[in-house]
C-alpha cells in the first residue's frame, strides 16, 4: 500500500481479496453494493482489517443522528484539494461497511468517514482519526439506539483523551457535553433547529435555559462554548472574522450548516474555506437524496428523513403549497421498528398541500396525519399516488428503506 512502510500481512491481504469477492458476488446477486458482506467476511479473516487499513491514511470520522451522509460527501470533496480521498459515499456506516471502504482506498491519502452513532467510540479507537466531526444529537431509533443522554455519555467516554481534532456543534448541548472530554475541541456556531431533546442539561439534569440562540443551565453553570467558526446566513466566519459565501447546488438550511462544519474540518488539513466551498458546490445530490427523477411524465424531488429532528429539517425545504407531498415510512431493521416517533413530528407544516401516504407503516402514518387535522390519501404504490397528485413537480419524503424502495421504483 502505498506510502505504509508496513504493508499488509498475507493475511490482512487474504481478507481483502475475500471480502471483495464477496462483495461482487453480493452485486451480481442484485442485493445492493455488497460493501457490508464483503466488509463482514474481511474481519472474520481479519479481525484487526479496520486499524491495519487505516495506518497509512489521514482519518476523518464524522458523526450525527442527521445530515452525516451529506457532510461526509462535502468533506470528502473540500479535502480532494489536498489530496486522493477514500470515502464510505454510499453511506454504510458500521464497522463492515467502513471495512469494505478502506480496503479501496490503498493510494488514498485520507479517509473521510461515516460513522453510525453506537460504534463511533470503537471506530475511533480502530482507526485512529486526526479529525472527528460530531454535528448533533437528537432521538432516533430508540428500538436500537440508546436514548440521547445515554448516546452522548457513551462519545464522551469514547472521546476523554484522544488526540484528535473534534469539531463539534456549539449549538448542541448533546454534542458539546460529549465533545468537552476531548483536549482539542474546534467549535462550530452550526445552529438548532429541533431542540425537544436539548431542554435538560446533560450535565446534571437540570432545566436548560435557551434565550435566544444561547443555551445554558442555571443550576450547574454548564454552558455554549463560543465557537470559532460560525454560519451566518450564507456565509461561513472563520476565525479571523472573514465571511466566505457558502454556494451550494444542495438545499436548506441543514446543509449550509454541513457546509459550516465540513470548512472547519477542511481546514484542519490546510484547504482554505474559499476553496473548500467552491469544491462542495459540485455536489448535487447524496446517495439519491435531493436528486430529482422523472417518473410517469412527473418531476419528483427524493427527501431522506429518518426522525422528528430530520423531517423537520425536510418540511423546511419543500416547496410551498399547493404543492403535492407523498410521504413513504416503513419500520424495517434498518428503519428502528418502533414507529412512535411520528407523534413527535409536526404535521400541521404540511397544512395546504395534497398528501399521499405510503409504505409498510402507511396506516401508522394515516392515524398520526388524522390527528393533525391534515386532508390525506392512503395509496397502495408509488405510481396511484403519482397518478392522483395534482400538477406540479412532487416532493417524496420517505424514512430509510421507503426511500430505497422509491429509489428501486423510479430506477435511481
Amino acid at each position: 500500500m502505498s506510502g505504509n512502510s508496513d504493508p499488509l500481512s498475507p493475511r490482512a491481504k487474504l481478507a481483502v481479496t475475500a471480502g471483495k469477492a464477496a462483495a461482487a458476488v453480493s452485486r451480481a446477486a442484485g442485493r445492493g453494493s455488497g460493501s457490508v458482506i464483503g466488509g463482514r467476511v474481511a474481519l472474520k479473516l481479519d479481525p484487526d482489517l479496520l486499524a491495519r487499513l487505516a495506518t497509512h491514511l489521514d482519518v476523518i470520522l464524522v458523526s450525527a443522528t442527521n445530515g452525516k451522509t451529506t457532510t461526509t460527501r462535502l468533506i470528502a470533496e473540500a479535502l480532494g484539494a489536498a489530496g486522493p480521498v477514500v470515502s464510505n459515499a454510499l453511506g454504510a456506516n458500521m464497522p463492515a461497511g467502513i471495512t469494505s471502504a478502506l480496503a479501496g482506498g490503498s493510494d488514498a491519502k485520507f479517509a473521510v468517514i461515516e460513522v453510525d452513532e453506537k460504534y463511533l467510540s470503537g471506530v475511533a479507537r480502530d482507526t485512529d482519526p486526526k479529525c472527528i466531526a460530531l454535528l448533533n444529537l437528537s432521538r432516533d431509533q430508540l428500538d436500537r439506539a440508546a436514548e440521547t443522554r445515554m448516546m452522548a455519555e457513551h462519545w464522551r467516554e469514547g472521546l476523554a483523551g484522544s488526540k484528535a481534532v473534534v469539531v463539534a456543534n456549539a449549538d448542541d448541548p448533546l454534542v458539546v457535553w460529549a465533545a468537552s472530554s476531548s483536549p482539542n475541541v474546534m467549535w462550530v456556531a452550526a445552529g438548532q433547529m429541533w431542540k425537544d431533546d436539548a431542554w435538560s442539561c446533560p450535565s446534571c439534569g437540570g432545566v436548560m435555559q435557551r434565550p435566544g440562540d444561547d443555551w445554558f443551565c442555571g443550576d450547574c453553570g454548564f454552558r455554549r462554548p463560543t465557537p470559532t467558526w460560525a454560519l451566518s446566513g450564507d456565509h461561513v466566519l472563520d476565525p479571523h472574522g472573514s465571511a466566505w459565501p457558502i454556494r451550494l447546488q444542495l438545499p436548506g438550511r441543514a446543509n449550509k450548516a454541513n457546509a459550516a462544519s465540513s470548512a472547519a474540518v477542511a481546514a484542519v488539513f490546510g484547504v482554505p474555506p474559499q476553496v473548500a466551498l467552491e469544491r462542495m458546490y459540485q455536489v448535487q445530490a447524496v446517495a439519491g437524496r435531493y436528486d430529482v427523477v422523472q417518473f410517469m411524465q412527473r418531476d419528483l424531488r427524493l427527501l431522506l428523513a429518518k426522525n422528528p429532528a430530520g423531517w423537520l429539517e425536510t418540511f423546511s425545504l419543500i416547496d410551498p403549497p399547493p404543492t403535492p407531498v407523498i410521504l413513504s415510512v416503513n419500520a424495517r431493521g434498518a428503519d428502528g421498528t418502533d414507529t412512535s416517533w411520528l407523534w413527535d413530528v409536526d404535521y400541521t407544516r404540511l397544512t395546504g398541500h395534497p398528501i399521499f401516504v405510503l409504505g409498510d407503516r402507511k396506516l401508522d402514518l394515516a392515524v398520526r396525519l388524522e390527528v393533525a387535522n391534515q386532508s390525506f390519501q392512503v395509496c397502495e404504490t408509488l405510481d396511484q399516488a403519482v397518478q392522483l397528485a395534482p400538477p406540479g413537480r412532487i416532493e417524496v419524503i420517505a424514512n430509510y428503506t421507503a426511500f430505497q424502495d422509491l429509489r428501486r421504483r423510479v430506477g435511481n
